[in-house]
């Protein structure tokens, strides 16, 4: 079972999956951003891609489950190391972004992502306001 070796990559792009997933339309913008990240972010380097599909196939799993979320929630709790949580978040709150405008939906999903992480909220509101500056149009 993929839970049985989940590592913290895999967290991290499962927390971007459910990003993206959260509000029913995973848009080609998301997809892309959490391509773009795994394949150039550091802490991506020696990341298995070939992984991804079945780490999409799991959150897909998980979110039609009745309790699903709060299971993903554990996983990530369980497997991620605490130091990077902030850097999960940053992901969570770029693919957000990727399509040029955060919905309520998406809105909330990062809110229950801030608190299962437990973040600051101060350095909270840093990385989404470094998330918007990125995705910004003319």
């Amino acid at each position: 079972m993929v839970t049985d070796s989940m590592t913290a990559q895999d967290a991290l792009a499962a927390l971007m999956i459910a990003v993206s997933a959260s509000d029913g339309n995973m848009r080609t913008s998301e997809l892309i951003k959490i391509n773009s990240a795994i394949n150039n972010l550091p802490v991506f380097a020696d990341y298995d891609a070939d992984r991804l599909p079945r780490m999409t196939n799991m959150v897909m799993d998980l979110l039609d489950q009745e309790d699903g979320l709060e299971a993903l929630f554990g996983l990530i709790r369980d497997t991620l190391p605490e130091r990077l949580f902030e850097t999960a978040y940053a992901l969570s709150c770029d693919v957000a972004a990727a399509d040029g405008r955060i919905g309520g939906t998406e809105g909330r999903m990062l809110e229950e992502i801030r608190d299962e992480l437990e973040l600051d909220r101060l350095h909270a509101a840093a990385i989404e306001r470094g998330a918007r500056a990125r995705h910004m149009t003319l």
